[in-house]
Protein backbone atom coordinates (compact mmCIF):
# COMPACT_ATOMS: atom_id res chain seq x y z
CA UNK A 1 0.00 0.00 0.00
CA UNK A 2 1.17 3.49 -1.00
CA UNK A 3 3.22 5.25 1.71
CA UNK A 4 3.26 2.27 3.68
CA UNK A 5 6.50 0.09 5.46
CA UNK A 6 4.19 -3.20 4.98
CA UNK A 7 5.11 -6.22 7.61
CA UNK A 8 3.37 -9.54 7.58
CA UNK A 9 3.21 -10.74 11.34
CA UNK A 10 1.91 -13.91 12.95
CA UNK A 11 -0.68 -13.34 15.25
CA UNK A 12 1.74 -13.80 18.26
CA UNK A 13 4.18 -10.96 17.23
CA UNK A 14 1.56 -8.37 17.64
CA UNK A 15 2.50 -7.62 21.21
CA UNK A 16 5.74 -7.31 21.03
CA UNK A 17 5.61 -5.21 17.74
CA UNK A 18 3.12 -2.99 19.36
CA UNK A 19 5.26 -2.36 22.23
CA UNK A 20 8.15 -1.65 20.73
CA UNK A 21 6.19 0.94 18.19
CA UNK A 22 4.77 2.65 21.45
CA UNK A 23 7.92 2.90 23.05
CA UNK A 24 9.69 4.23 20.08
CA UNK A 25 7.16 7.11 19.81
CA UNK A 26 4.60 5.64 17.44
CA UNK A 27 0.98 5.58 17.63
CA UNK A 28 -1.66 3.46 16.49
CA UNK A 29 -3.80 5.31 13.60
CA UNK A 30 -6.38 2.77 12.93
CA UNK A 31 -7.00 -1.08 12.67
CA UNK A 32 -9.67 -3.03 10.27
CA UNK A 33 -10.05 -6.45 8.17
CA UNK A 34 -10.90 -7.37 4.54
CA UNK A 35 -10.95 -10.74 2.76
CA UNK A 36 -8.18 -11.11 -0.18
CA UNK A 37 -9.58 -13.76 -1.13
CA UNK A 38 -13.65 -13.81 -1.18
CA UNK A 39 -13.54 -17.80 -0.78
CA UNK A 40 -10.97 -17.42 2.34
CA UNK A 41 -10.27 -16.27 5.91
CA UNK A 42 -10.40 -12.52 6.65
CA UNK A 43 -6.91 -10.80 7.09
CA UNK A 44 -6.75 -7.86 9.82
CA UNK A 45 -4.60 -5.00 8.87
CA UNK A 46 -2.83 -2.06 11.30
CA UNK A 47 -1.71 1.00 10.70
CA UNK A 48 0.68 3.50 12.69
CA UNK A 49 2.35 6.17 12.80
CA UNK A 50 6.28 6.74 13.21
CA UNK A 51 6.61 10.12 13.00
CA UNK A 52 5.95 13.80 11.49
CA UNK A 53 6.58 12.96 7.33
CA UNK A 54 7.75 9.31 8.12
CA UNK A 55 6.16 6.33 6.36
CA UNK A 56 3.02 4.63 7.57
CA UNK A 57 3.81 1.52 9.40
CA UNK A 58 1.61 -1.57 8.06
CA UNK A 59 1.03 -4.47 10.07
CA UNK A 60 -1.03 -7.47 8.01
CA UNK A 61 -2.24 -10.86 10.15
CA UNK A 62 -3.97 -13.43 8.67
CA UNK A 63 -4.91 -15.28 11.29
CA UNK A 64 -5.78 -19.23 10.70
CA UNK A 65 -9.03 -20.77 10.61
CA UNK A 66 -10.56 -20.25 13.80
CA UNK A 67 -7.42 -19.05 15.36
CA UNK A 68 -7.85 -16.07 18.09
CA UNK A 69 -5.31 -12.68 17.48
CA UNK A 70 -4.07 -11.41 21.17
CA UNK A 71 -5.95 -7.95 21.58
CA UNK A 72 -3.82 -5.36 21.60
CA UNK A 73 -6.29 -2.58 23.47
CA UNK A 74 -4.20 -2.97 26.90
CA UNK A 75 -1.35 -2.21 24.93
CA UNK A 76 -2.75 0.77 22.77
CA UNK A 77 -6.30 1.27 24.26
CA UNK A 78 -7.44 3.17 21.36
CA UNK A 79 -7.47 -0.34 19.36
CA UNK A 80 -9.97 -1.33 21.63
CA UNK A 81 -12.81 -0.12 19.29
CA UNK A 82 -11.54 -1.49 16.32
CA UNK A 83 -11.25 -5.03 17.58
CA UNK A 84 -14.52 -5.24 18.49
CA UNK A 85 -15.50 -3.70 15.17
CA UNK A 86 -13.79 -6.54 13.10
CA UNK A 87 -15.34 -8.76 15.55
CA UNK A 88 -19.24 -7.61 14.75
CA UNK A 89 -18.31 -7.48 10.95
CA UNK A 90 -15.72 -9.64 9.96
CA UNK A 91 -15.89 -12.62 12.72
CA UNK A 92 -12.07 -12.07 13.55
CA UNK A 93 -12.01 -12.91 17.29
CA UNK A 94 -9.43 -11.87 19.72
CA UNK A 95 -8.37 -13.05 23.09
CA UNK A 96 -8.28 -11.35 26.31
CA UNK A 97 -10.19 -8.26 25.02
CA UNK A 98 -11.07 -5.99 27.91
CA UNK A 99 -14.08 -4.89 26.29
CA UNK A 100 -15.30 -8.63 24.90
CA UNK A 101 -18.72 -7.72 23.72
CA UNK A 102 -20.43 -5.77 20.82
CA UNK A 103 -19.91 -2.85 19.37
CA UNK A 104 -21.40 -2.08 16.32
CA UNK A 105 -24.03 -4.55 16.33
CA UNK A 106 -26.55 -4.63 19.18
CA UNK A 107 -27.05 -6.99 21.62
CA UNK A 108 -29.49 -9.73 20.53
CA UNK A 109 -28.25 -9.51 16.48
CA UNK A 110 -27.14 -12.60 14.95
CA UNK A 111 -25.62 -12.77 11.37
CA UNK A 112 -25.41 -16.00 9.77
CA UNK A 113 -22.61 -14.75 8.49
CA UNK A 114 -20.72 -11.66 9.02
CA UNK A 115 -21.89 -8.31 7.37
CA UNK A 116 -18.65 -8.17 5.74
CA UNK A 117 -17.73 -11.02 4.15
CA UNK A 118 -18.24 -11.22 0.77
CA UNK A 119 -20.96 -14.46 1.19
CA UNK A 120 -22.99 -13.39 3.68
CA UNK A 121 -26.42 -13.15 1.87
CA UNK A 122 -27.72 -9.60 0.74
CA UNK A 123 -30.63 -7.96 1.66
CA UNK A 124 -31.45 -10.05 4.44
CA UNK A 125 -32.02 -8.17 7.96
CA UNK A 126 -30.04 -9.36 10.93
CA UNK A 127 -32.19 -11.78 13.20
CA UNK A 128 -33.14 -9.86 16.09
CA UNK A 129 -34.16 -11.44 19.95
CA UNK A 130 -34.33 -10.47 23.35
CA UNK A 131 -30.99 -9.51 25.29
CA UNK A 132 -29.90 -7.54 28.01
CA UNK A 133 -27.17 -5.11 27.85
CA UNK A 134 -24.02 -5.27 28.79
CA UNK A 135 -23.85 -2.51 31.60
CA UNK A 136 -21.03 -2.15 34.48
CA UNK A 137 -22.43 -2.81 37.76
CA UNK A 138 -22.23 0.40 39.75
CA UNK A 139 -24.65 0.06 43.49
CA UNK A 140 -25.27 2.00 46.42
CA UNK A 141 -28.34 2.98 47.94
CA UNK A 142 -28.52 6.44 46.45
CA UNK A 143 -27.43 5.64 42.80
CA UNK A 144 -29.97 5.95 40.17
CA UNK A 145 -29.73 5.38 36.44
CA UNK A 146 -30.87 7.24 33.46
CA UNK A 147 -31.27 6.10 29.87
CA UNK A 148 -31.53 9.39 27.89
CA UNK A 149 -32.09 8.69 23.98
CA UNK A 150 -31.93 7.45 21.35
CA UNK A 151 -34.87 9.56 20.16
CA UNK A 152 -33.93 13.06 21.84
CA UNK A 153 -35.13 16.69 21.35
CA UNK A 154 -34.05 18.81 18.59
CA UNK A 155 -32.41 17.41 15.24
CA UNK A 156 -30.07 15.04 16.83
CA UNK A 157 -29.08 11.98 15.51
CA UNK A 158 -30.38 8.89 17.70
CA UNK A 159 -27.96 7.54 20.32
CA UNK A 160 -28.36 6.64 23.76
CA UNK A 161 -26.72 7.74 26.66
CA UNK A 162 -26.66 5.65 29.94
CA UNK A 163 -25.79 7.96 33.09
CA UNK A 164 -25.69 6.37 36.76
CA UNK A 165 -25.93 9.45 39.04
CA UNK A 166 -26.25 10.72 42.40
CA UNK A 167 -27.57 13.47 42.97
CA UNK A 168 -26.23 15.82 40.03
CA UNK A 169 -22.97 13.65 40.17
CA UNK A 170 -22.53 11.65 37.18
CA UNK A 171 -20.88 8.25 38.39
CA UNK A 172 -20.54 6.48 34.90
CA UNK A 173 -21.68 7.44 31.61
CA UNK A 174 -22.12 4.94 28.86
CA UNK A 175 -22.95 6.08 25.26
CA UNK A 176 -24.81 3.82 22.79
CA UNK A 177 -24.42 4.61 19.26
CA UNK A 178 -24.88 2.49 16.12
CA UNK A 179 -28.63 2.24 16.10
CA UNK A 180 -28.75 3.66 12.77
CA UNK A 181 -25.05 2.24 11.52
CA UNK A 182 -25.80 2.57 7.84
CA UNK A 183 -23.26 0.02 6.27
CA UNK A 184 -21.63 2.54 4.03
CA UNK A 185 -18.25 0.63 3.70
CA UNK A 186 -20.45 -1.99 2.64
CA UNK A 187 -22.00 0.32 -0.15
CA UNK A 188 -19.09 1.14 -1.93
CA UNK A 189 -18.46 -2.62 -2.49
CA UNK A 190 -19.02 -3.36 -6.11
CA UNK A 191 -18.96 -0.02 -7.52
CA UNK A 192 -16.58 2.31 -9.81
CA UNK A 193 -13.98 4.69 -8.18
CA UNK A 194 -16.16 7.66 -9.72
CA UNK A 195 -19.45 7.17 -7.79
CA UNK A 196 -17.25 6.33 -5.04
CA UNK A 197 -16.77 9.77 -4.83
CA UNK A 198 -20.38 10.56 -4.27
CA UNK A 199 -20.96 8.01 -1.11
CA UNK A 200 -17.86 9.25 0.53
CA UNK A 201 -19.16 12.86 0.98
CA UNK A 202 -22.33 11.54 2.37
CA UNK A 203 -20.79 8.90 5.19
CA UNK A 204 -20.85 12.79 7.49
CA UNK A 205 -22.59 15.58 5.32
CA UNK A 206 -20.75 18.41 7.92
CA UNK A 207 -17.25 16.63 6.16
CA UNK A 208 -17.58 15.97 2.70
CA UNK A 209 -14.66 17.43 1.30
CA UNK A 210 -12.99 16.10 3.89
CA UNK A 211 -14.16 12.67 3.42
CA UNK A 212 -14.57 13.06 -0.74
CA UNK A 213 -10.75 14.10 -0.25
CA UNK A 214 -9.19 11.23 1.74
CA UNK A 215 -11.33 8.93 -0.91
CA UNK A 216 -9.80 10.22 -3.44
CA UNK A 217 -5.71 10.75 -2.74
CA UNK A 218 -6.57 6.54 -1.83
CA UNK A 219 -8.09 5.97 -5.34
CA UNK A 220 -5.36 7.98 -7.00
CA UNK A 221 -2.65 6.13 -5.37
CA UNK A 222 -3.95 2.85 -6.04
CA UNK A 223 -4.00 4.03 -9.53
CA UNK A 224 -0.60 5.99 -9.67
CA UNK A 225 -2.85 9.16 -11.16
CA UNK A 226 -1.04 12.80 -11.23
CA UNK A 227 -3.58 15.34 -10.43
CA UNK A 228 -3.01 18.93 -11.75
CA UNK A 229 -1.50 21.52 -9.73
CA UNK A 230 -4.40 23.74 -9.97
CA UNK A 231 -6.44 20.79 -8.44
CA UNK A 232 -4.02 20.27 -5.70
CA UNK A 233 -4.47 23.84 -4.61
CA UNK A 234 -7.74 24.30 -5.12
CA UNK A 235 -8.67 21.53 -2.59
CA UNK A 236 -6.34 23.09 0.05
CA UNK A 237 -9.44 26.23 -0.56
CA UNK A 238 -12.25 23.72 -0.44
CA UNK A 239 -10.90 21.70 2.76
CA UNK A 240 -10.04 25.13 4.69
CA UNK A 241 -13.74 26.51 3.56
CA UNK A 242 -15.01 23.30 4.89
CA UNK A 243 -13.06 24.00 8.00
CA UNK A 244 -14.33 27.17 8.72
CA UNK A 245 -18.72 26.86 8.59
CA UNK A 246 -17.63 23.57 10.61
CA UNK A 247 -15.47 25.71 13.13
CA UNK A 248 -18.36 28.75 13.48
CA UNK A 249 -21.60 26.31 13.86
CA UNK A 250 -19.66 24.81 16.76
CA UNK A 251 -19.28 28.28 18.11
CA UNK A 252 -22.70 28.91 18.28
CA UNK A 253 -23.65 25.73 19.72
CA UNK A 254 -21.64 26.02 22.29
CA UNK A 255 -23.15 29.62 22.88
CA UNK A 256 -26.01 27.42 23.07
CA UNK A 257 -24.95 24.87 25.74
CA UNK A 258 -23.83 28.01 28.16
CA UNK A 259 -27.41 29.60 27.23
CA UNK A 260 -25.46 33.02 25.70
CA UNK A 261 -28.14 33.11 23.37
CA UNK A 262 -26.94 36.34 21.72
CA UNK A 263 -23.64 34.35 21.34
CA UNK A 264 -25.46 31.60 19.33
CA UNK A 265 -27.27 33.49 17.49
CA UNK A 266 -23.90 35.41 16.24
CA UNK A 267 -21.80 32.29 15.20
CA UNK A 268 -24.97 30.50 13.85
CA UNK A 269 -25.27 33.96 11.60
CA UNK A 270 -21.26 33.93 10.81
CA UNK A 271 -21.80 30.28 10.08
CA UNK A 272 -24.53 30.61 7.87
CA UNK A 273 -22.99 33.39 5.79
CA UNK A 274 -19.74 31.17 5.15
CA UNK A 275 -22.20 28.53 3.65
CA UNK A 276 -23.35 31.35 1.24
CA UNK A 277 -19.87 31.98 0.54
CA UNK A 278 -19.63 27.99 -0.24
CA UNK A 279 -22.37 28.27 -2.50
CA UNK A 280 -21.81 31.13 -4.55
CA UNK A 281 -17.91 29.55 -5.00
CA UNK A 282 -19.36 25.92 -5.99
CA UNK A 283 -23.11 25.91 -5.94
CA UNK A 284 -22.84 23.78 -3.14
CA UNK A 285 -23.42 25.01 0.51
CA UNK A 286 -21.14 21.95 1.75
CA UNK A 287 -19.04 22.13 -1.06
CA UNK A 288 -20.29 18.66 -2.56
CA UNK A 289 -19.89 17.28 -5.70
CA UNK A 290 -16.32 19.04 -6.51
CA UNK A 291 -13.47 17.00 -5.63
CA UNK A 292 -13.24 13.67 -7.48
CA UNK A 293 -10.77 11.04 -8.00
CA UNK A 294 -7.96 12.35 -10.96
CA UNK A 295 -8.63 15.78 -9.68
CA UNK A 296 -11.52 18.50 -9.40
CA UNK A 297 -14.79 17.79 -11.27
CA UNK A 298 -15.18 21.38 -13.10
CA UNK A 299 -13.00 24.64 -12.58
CA UNK A 300 -13.87 27.33 -9.82
CA UNK A 301 -13.48 31.21 -10.43
CA UNK A 302 -12.46 32.75 -7.33
CA UNK A 303 -12.26 36.24 -8.38
CA UNK A 304 -14.77 37.60 -5.44
CA UNK A 305 -13.57 34.83 -2.59
CA UNK A 306 -10.75 36.83 -1.05
CA UNK A 307 -12.75 39.73 -0.35
CA UNK A 308 -15.91 37.63 0.78
CA UNK A 309 -13.80 35.80 3.49
CA UNK A 310 -11.87 39.56 4.35
CA UNK A 311 -15.62 40.86 5.47
CA UNK A 312 -15.99 37.82 7.21
CA UNK A 313 -12.94 37.76 9.29
CA UNK A 314 -13.74 41.35 10.39
CA UNK A 315 -17.15 40.03 11.59
CA UNK A 316 -15.20 37.03 13.06
CA UNK A 317 -12.82 39.04 14.75
CA UNK A 318 -15.25 40.62 16.80
CA UNK A 319 -17.36 37.89 17.45
CA UNK A 320 -14.48 36.05 19.08
CA UNK A 321 -13.02 39.30 21.20
CA UNK A 322 -16.90 39.53 22.70
CA UNK A 323 -16.55 35.65 23.59
CA UNK A 324 -13.23 36.29 25.51
CA UNK A 325 -14.95 39.22 27.62
CA UNK A 326 -18.00 37.33 28.66
CA UNK A 327 -17.73 35.72 31.69
CA UNK A 328 -20.85 34.12 32.04
CA UNK A 329 -20.00 32.26 28.82
CA UNK A 330 -16.37 31.42 29.87
CA UNK A 331 -16.76 30.77 33.61
CA UNK A 332 -18.98 27.31 32.41
CA UNK A 333 -15.65 26.50 30.06
CA UNK A 334 -12.93 26.81 32.29
CA UNK A 335 -11.79 23.16 33.71
CA UNK A 336 -14.55 21.14 32.47
CA UNK A 337 -14.43 18.73 30.74
CA UNK A 338 -10.14 17.89 31.41
CA UNK A 339 -8.61 15.33 28.91
CA UNK A 340 -5.35 14.97 29.96
CA UNK A 341 -2.57 14.31 27.64
CA UNK A 342 -1.60 10.92 28.43
CA UNK A 343 -5.09 9.84 28.13
CA UNK A 344 -5.90 11.86 24.74
CA UNK A 345 -2.58 9.78 23.11
CA UNK A 346 -3.53 6.35 24.75
CA UNK A 347 -7.40 6.89 23.95
CA UNK A 348 -7.08 8.26 20.41
CA UNK A 349 -8.46 11.83 20.30
CA UNK A 350 -7.67 13.49 17.30
CA UNK A 351 -7.80 16.71 15.96
CA UNK A 352 -8.53 20.01 18.16
CA UNK A 353 -9.62 17.45 21.04
CA UNK A 354 -5.93 16.40 21.23
CA UNK A 355 -4.06 19.72 20.24
CA UNK A 356 -6.33 20.76 23.41
CA UNK A 357 -4.84 18.19 25.37
CA UNK A 358 -0.85 19.00 24.26
CA UNK A 359 -0.54 16.82 21.40
CA UNK A 360 0.49 18.53 18.42
CA UNK A 361 -0.25 16.38 15.44
CA UNK A 362 -2.11 17.44 12.18
CA UNK A 363 -2.29 15.68 9.06
CA UNK A 364 -2.16 18.62 6.73
CA UNK A 365 1.94 19.23 8.47
CA UNK A 366 2.60 16.36 9.38
CA UNK A 367 1.80 13.91 6.56
CA UNK A 368 1.51 17.05 3.80
CA UNK A 369 -0.79 15.89 0.57
CA UNK A 370 -2.35 18.55 -2.45
CA UNK A 371 -0.61 21.59 -1.82
CA UNK A 372 -0.07 21.97 2.05
CA UNK A 373 3.38 20.78 1.08
CA UNK A 374 3.53 24.68 -0.17
CA UNK A 375 1.18 25.99 2.21
CA UNK A 376 1.57 24.30 5.84
CA UNK A 377 -0.55 25.70 7.76
CA UNK A 378 -0.32 26.99 11.64
CA UNK A 379 -1.35 24.44 14.21
CA UNK A 380 -2.74 26.02 17.17
CA UNK A 381 -1.49 23.80 20.15
CA UNK A 382 -3.49 24.52 23.90
CA UNK A 383 -2.51 22.35 27.29
CA UNK A 384 -5.02 22.83 29.78
CA UNK A 385 -7.34 20.23 27.80
CA UNK A 386 -10.60 21.63 28.85
CA UNK A 387 -13.82 22.83 26.92
CA UNK A 388 -11.92 26.42 26.94
CA UNK A 389 -9.21 25.01 25.49
CA UNK A 390 -10.97 23.13 22.82
CA UNK A 391 -12.53 26.58 21.75
CA UNK A 392 -9.52 28.06 22.16
CA UNK A 393 -8.02 25.85 19.80
CA UNK A 394 -11.16 25.86 16.99
CA UNK A 395 -10.84 29.84 17.41
CA UNK A 396 -7.32 29.63 16.67
CA UNK A 397 -7.77 27.58 13.47
CA UNK A 398 -10.36 29.64 11.92
CA UNK A 399 -7.86 32.49 12.02
CA UNK A 400 -5.63 29.93 10.67
CA UNK A 401 -7.92 28.63 8.06
CA UNK A 402 -8.64 32.13 6.85
CA UNK A 403 -5.43 33.18 6.52
CA UNK A 404 -3.79 30.13 4.61
CA UNK A 405 -6.79 30.84 2.04
CA UNK A 406 -6.25 34.60 1.48
CA UNK A 407 -2.37 33.23 1.13
CA UNK A 408 -3.15 30.28 -1.78
CA UNK A 409 -5.62 32.28 -3.96
CA UNK A 410 -2.83 34.65 -5.56
CA UNK A 411 -0.50 31.84 -5.98
CA UNK A 412 -3.15 29.17 -7.81
CA UNK A 413 -1.83 27.91 -10.82
CA UNK A 414 -3.25 28.06 -14.33
CA UNK A 415 -3.80 24.66 -16.32
CA UNK A 416 -6.40 21.69 -16.39
CA UNK A 417 -8.24 20.65 -12.88
CA UNK A 418 -8.58 16.34 -13.81
CA UNK A 419 -6.52 13.92 -14.91
CA UNK A 420 -7.14 10.73 -16.69
CA UNK A 421 -6.90 7.75 -14.34
CA UNK A 422 -7.48 3.85 -14.11
CA UNK A 423 -8.56 1.91 -11.63
CA UNK A 424 -6.10 -1.08 -12.07
CA UNK A 425 -7.33 -4.43 -10.91
CA UNK A 426 -6.29 -5.69 -7.62
CA UNK A 427 -4.68 -2.64 -6.40
CA UNK A 428 -4.75 -1.08 -3.15
CA UNK A 429 -4.39 2.75 -2.09
CA UNK A 430 -4.50 4.63 0.90
CA UNK A 431 -5.40 8.54 1.62
CA UNK A 432 -5.93 10.57 4.48
CA UNK A 433 -7.00 14.49 5.36
CA UNK A 434 -7.44 16.61 8.32
CA UNK A 435 -11.20 17.12 8.81
CA UNK A 436 -12.93 19.73 11.01
CA UNK A 437 -12.80 17.27 13.75
CA UNK A 438 -9.21 15.37 13.34
CA UNK A 439 -7.62 12.85 11.24
CA UNK A 440 -9.30 10.67 8.56
CA UNK A 441 -8.14 7.76 6.42
CA UNK A 442 -9.72 5.99 3.76
CA UNK A 443 -8.04 2.44 2.50
CA UNK A 444 -9.08 1.50 -0.92
CA UNK A 445 -9.08 -2.33 -2.27
CA UNK A 446 -10.09 -3.18 -5.72
CA UNK A 447 -10.63 -6.24 -7.18
CA UNK A 448 -9.71 -8.20 -10.23
CA UNK A 449 -12.50 -6.29 -12.13
CA UNK A 450 -11.27 -3.05 -10.79
CA UNK A 451 -13.81 -2.17 -8.87
CA UNK A 452 -13.92 -1.82 -5.01
CA UNK A 453 -13.95 -4.88 -3.18
CA UNK A 454 -13.25 -2.80 -0.05
CA UNK A 455 -13.14 0.48 1.43
CA UNK A 456 -12.04 1.08 5.10
CA UNK A 457 -13.25 4.53 6.83
CA UNK A 458 -11.36 5.55 10.00
CA UNK A 459 -13.67 8.97 10.70
CA UNK A 460 -12.57 11.34 13.82
CA UNK A 461 -15.88 11.05 15.56
CA UNK A 462 -15.16 7.31 15.45
CA UNK A 463 -12.13 7.87 17.77
CA UNK A 464 -13.43 11.15 19.45
CA UNK A 465 -16.43 8.98 20.64
CA UNK A 466 -14.29 6.58 22.06
CA UNK A 467 -12.52 9.04 24.32
CA UNK A 468 -15.64 11.41 25.29
CA UNK A 469 -16.63 9.18 28.78
CA UNK A 470 -13.24 9.56 29.81
CA UNK A 471 -14.48 13.71 30.42
CA UNK A 472 -18.07 12.42 31.80
CA UNK A 473 -17.05 10.42 34.50
CA UNK A 474 -17.08 12.11 37.62
CA UNK A 475 -18.47 15.13 36.41
CA UNK A 476 -22.00 16.34 36.54
CA UNK A 477 -25.20 16.64 34.46
CA UNK A 478 -25.33 20.17 34.80
CA UNK A 479 -21.90 20.46 32.61
CA UNK A 480 -22.67 17.44 29.96
CA UNK A 481 -24.11 19.45 27.02
CA UNK A 482 -21.56 21.44 27.35
CA UNK A 483 -19.03 19.41 27.70
CA UNK A 484 -20.51 16.74 24.40
CA UNK A 485 -20.87 20.19 22.86
CA UNK A 486 -16.86 21.50 23.45
CA UNK A 487 -16.11 17.96 22.07
CA UNK A 488 -17.37 18.57 18.35
CA UNK A 489 -19.01 15.16 17.63
CA UNK A 490 -21.02 13.81 15.16
CA UNK A 491 -22.87 10.74 14.98
CA UNK A 492 -22.77 9.95 11.42
CA UNK A 493 -19.74 9.61 11.28
CA UNK A 494 -18.88 7.22 13.93
CA UNK A 495 -21.44 4.68 13.07
CA UNK A 496 -21.03 5.04 9.53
Amino acid sequence: MNGTAAQILAPHELPAACRALIANGGRMQMAYAWFPDPEGPAEARYLASTGARQPWTLWRCHPAHGEKIPSLAEISPLLGWYEREMTDLTGIAFDGHPEPYALVLHEGAHAERPPLDPRAPANRPLALTAALRNLPEVTGRDVQLLPFGPVRADVLESAQFLFFYIGEGILHYQPRLFFKHRGMEKRFEGLTAKPGALLAERVSGVGGVAHSLAYCQAVEAAAGCAVPPRAQWLRVVLAEMERLYNHLHYLGHLCHTTTLKVGEAQGKLLEERAKQINARLTGSRFLWSVIAPGGLRHDLDTTSLGAALETLRGEFTGYAALLERTNSHLDRLFATGVLNRQAAFDQGATGPVERASGLDRDLRRDHPYAAYPALPPAVPTRDTGDAYARMQVRVAEIEASLTLIQQALPRLPDGPVASEYRASPRTEGLGWSESPRGSLYYAVHFNAEGRLARVKIKSPSFSNWRVFPLVVHDSNMMDYAINEASFGLTIAGCDR
